[in-house]
């Protein structure tokens, strides 16, 4: 993976991010203050699944399913 490829990535989730935001503030809203009121550990839990799924996502890219 270069350096180019990883930016790509990170300019897509910046731009979804976005639009969720723009297109629906006060979900995007809600589910912030849900997160807010999630036990850490939960969150933590979901971050890890969250990065082995990304993490595996782009594997199975890189190597062209």
């Amino acid at each position: 993976m270069t350096l180019a490829e990883l930016l790509a990535g990170v300019a897509v989730v910046l731009a979804i991010e976005g639009l969720l935001y723009a297109l629906a503030p006060s979900v995007m809203r809600r589910a912030l203050l849900t997160m807010a009121a999630t036990p850490e550990g939960r969150l933590r839990w979901g971050g890890v699944v969250a990065a082995a799924a990304g993490i595996l996502l782009a594997t199975l890219l890189i190597r062209g399913i």
